[in-house]
């Protein structure tokens, strides 16, 4: 996959009468959490505030993080989560899971939240009528990190992943550790002797087994199902997501026991085929009661590689062994896992499967239902976010202008939209179509304007219509 080294960012699409209309946030890189109206403008930023998630409550209070603990000995462990009001002021804030002593620098407490978040009132973090996170009280769930040993997976140190409830005070109430429940995963043979002898080894912290990486984490809330009498999906249950191993699963939390689960083989039945692989997916959650769809599972299907198992080809040890290079947003009926909806390359104008690569975020990413029926969609790895409606008419796009200066890319992990209304501090924006460029005209000041100047017919050349339009051919009678 290849990009032009010059393209438009900001705002390139916008139609305001197909688009539901409102604020997106998103981390500008370095820069902090910025929010941005529909025409691309950057109405407010709250400059250092970072985001492992940033998320809009009502009332213009913004969530994220202050600082991250240096990678010589955690992944990806944030020092806290806050929540902060318009002006910046911290609201709320929850440290006190871990106090760390690493080397050479000052002993603290420490969140070691990672990917994601939940605040009492809303399941997943982004509107759904009805369902407003609360802001001055309340429980969250955070998705946190802890080093465990556990001789049943591997005799190496493990990163596991933790998720935690914590009341308004910083109280925890509640754990549940992913490394508890190995044996309710159902690894093959295969997959349990490749984590023992590699559980996704990373150098950070002397070296550790990040061996599930689980990225999104939410609360199912209400919902069809258990109005219908089924027990799994209890509205205070928890639906998660791990990269690494192909698997998403729910969580009771009365018991802390996983009672349903997709993954990690999809070979194990015709639902499952026919569902089709999940391959380091992001995001994965329940579309809350409210929105088109509600009670349906939406996740961003990465593809890339990921998963443990048999050797192949392109896996060689076995440990990332499963492999496609293009992308899905998938929704589907938790009870048959029967797809109800999906964004693939051939919707999204692609000819599948010779160009499918064009439509490809191989890590991060997300997708969220939107009131009207469309879905926002963060392509991370290129800084990409659309709208898309139920018939794949794409009718937003933004491109992250912010690129960082460790990684020179302009990934965005997660975007949100909310209401004009949950900033009630600003104005509410003139809204201004942007109409589709035509590329093929386009040219940047000073080159060259369309259209060779001298235009000369090859006798015997007649246009060839073949699967992709792209040839010619030759007449060998002439």
């Amino acid at each position: 996959m290849t990009y032009p080294s010059v393209y438009p960012t900001g705002a390139t699409v916008y139609d305001p009468g197909k688009c539901w209309n409102g604020y997106t946030i998103y981390q500008a890189k370095e820069l902090g959490a910025l929010l941005v109206d529909m025409n691309g403008t950057e109405v407010k930023l709250w400059k250092g505030l970072h985001g492992f998630p940033n998320k809009v409550f009502p009332g213009g209070y913004v969530l994220g993080h202050t600082g991250e603990r240096p990678n010589a000995f955690g992944l990806q462990d944030q020092i806290d989560l806050v929540q902060v009001d318009f002006d910046g002021k911290i609201a709320w804030k929850f440290n006190q899971w871990e106090f760390i002593e690493d080397p050479g620098e000052e002993p603290q407490w420490m969140a070691r939240q990672h990917h994601d978040y939940q605040r009492q009132g809303n399941p997943v973090g982004y509107y759904a009528p009805g369902m407003d996170p609360l802001v001055d009280r309340g429980n969250t769930w955070v998705l946190c990190h802890r080093n465990v040993f556990e001789k049943k997976i591997t005799d190496k140190h493990l990163l596991d992943d933790v998720i935690v409830e914590v009341t308004w005070e910083g109280d925890v109430v509640w754990e549940w550790h992913c490394s508890d429940h190995f044996d309710e995963l159902d690894f093959s043979e295969e997959a349990k002797n490749i984590l023992s002898r590699n559980p996704n080894m990373v150098p950070c912290g002397g070296g550790m087994g990040d061996w599930m990486h689980i990225n999104s984490m939410s609360l199912l809330g209400p919902n069809k199902w258990h109005d219908a009498g089924d027990g799994r999906f209890h509205p205070d249950n928890i639906i998660w997501d791990s990269r690494e191993s192909n698997i998403f699963a729910i969580v009771s939390r009365k018991t802390g026991e996983i009672v349903w689960k997709v993954g990690p083989d999809y070979n194990g039945s015709k639902a499952l085929r026919n569902l089709g692989w999940m391959i380091g997916q992001h995001h994965a959650h329940m579309i809350p009661r409210g929105l088109p769809g509600e009670g349906n599972i939406l996740v961003y299907d990465n593809g890339g590689w990921a998963g443990y198992g048999a050797p192949n080809p392109g896996s060689p040890t076995g440990i990332k062994n499963a492999l496609r290079d293009y992308s899905r947003v998938v929704e589907f009926d938790p009870t048959t896992l029967e797809i109800v909806w999906q964004h693939t390359p051939k919707e999204a104008g692609f000819l599948h499967p010779t160009d499918s690569n064009r439509y490809y975020s191989p890590f991060i990413s997300s997708a969220q239902r939107l009131p009207n029926g469309n879905t926002l969609i963060t392509e991370g790895s290129g800084g990409r976010i659309i709208e898309v409606t139920q018939g794949h008419e794409l009718v937003w796009e933004y491109i992250s202008p912010y690129w960082g200066t460790q990684m020179h890319m302009n990934m965005v992990y997660r975007a949100y939209r909310v209401p004009y209304e949950w900033v009630p501090q600003l104005d509410r924006p003139r809204e201004k179509a942007i109409e589709r460029i035509d590329v093929t005209t386009f040219r940047v000041p000073g080159a060259a304007l369309p259209g060779p100047k001298q235009v000369t017919a090859v006798e015997g050349v007649r246009p060839y219509q073949g699967d992709a339009a792209l040839c010619v051919q030759v007449d060998a009678d002439k």
